[in-house]
């Protein structure tokens, strides 16, 4: 089997990961490893537990603030923002810190869980409140965890992996029937135009198409997460919680 070498650049933390992932390690050492990851979650549950209801919009790092997808998420996002929800991003640059910033713009709350990377790392001035994670997975748990929404606006890898992550979770009954925005049909048309591949392949059914909104309007958009998630889950703002029960809790 091909290993990956760790570069002189390689975090210490990356450097673990890549050799966790090479294969079994020995029990004692996969055991060390499964606390840290436990402590992650932990860290991760304190600090976003009072922070919802949220939207989580995903997208690319690396769009700035002249880019029309930039300008687009700002405005979306205060237009979300405005409806009582807690603008929920991964924390960094692009897009996340558009949302975050639309957010702000309105008198909103914006929250990012941010990523522990070598580059594009670092989270933006926009929000309320953030946590640094060291995992995906785990980040993509709590981005999914918190919100009762879920908009893809135009990104790479990243942003793919956790619009898919999502959608599976819905498809599959392992989270409610959480409304998914796609926004900018022109950017995904190739990606729309799999989705028929796969059903004809059999692969996917027909009805999953209807698991998601295609878009480029900001009112629809505005208007799909007000029937499918505020009316469909009743939503209203979080009431707070008896003093002697939230006195255990971090705020």
């Amino acid at each position: 089997m091909t290993t990956v070498k760790p570069t002189e650049t390689t975090s210490k933390h990356a450097k673990k990961e890549i050799q966790f992932l090479e294969g079994p390690q020995s029990r004692w050492a996969e055991f060390k490893y499964t606390l840290t990851i436990i402590s992650e979650f932990i860290k991760g549950f304190r600090a976003l537990h009072f922070v919802g209801p949220c939207v989580t919009i995903f997208g690319s790092a690396r769009f700035d603030e002249t880019h029309i997808v930039y300008k687009q998420t700002r405005k979306l996002a205060g237009e979300i923002a405005k409806l009582g929800f807690t603008i929920m991003t991964g924390g960094g640059p692009g897009v996340m810190e558009a949302a975050n910033r639309g957010a702000k713009d309105v008198g909103g709350k914006s929250v990012g869980c941010n990523i522990e990377l070598p580059h594009e790392q670092h989270h933006n001035p926009y929000l309320d409140k953030w946590v640094n994670i060291k995992y995906f997975f785990i980040r993509k748990v709590l981005l999914i965890k918190y919100s009762y929404a879920f908009v893809v606006m135009p990104g790479g890898f990243g942003t793919l992996d956790e619009f898919f992550e999502s959608i599976t979770l819905i498809q599959t009954r392992k989270i409610e029937m959480f409304p998914i925005i796609i926004f900018d049909r022109e950017f995904y048309q190739k990606l729309l135009e799999h989705n028929e591949t796969m059903i004809k392949a059999g692969t996917i059914s027909p009805v999953d198409v209807n698991l998601f909104l295609v878009t480029d309007s900001i009112e629809e958009s505005v208007a799909y997460i007000k029937e499918k998630s505020i009316a469909a889950f009743g939503l209203s703002y979080m009431k707070p919680q008896k003093p002697w029960l939230a006195f255990f809790e971090k705020k």
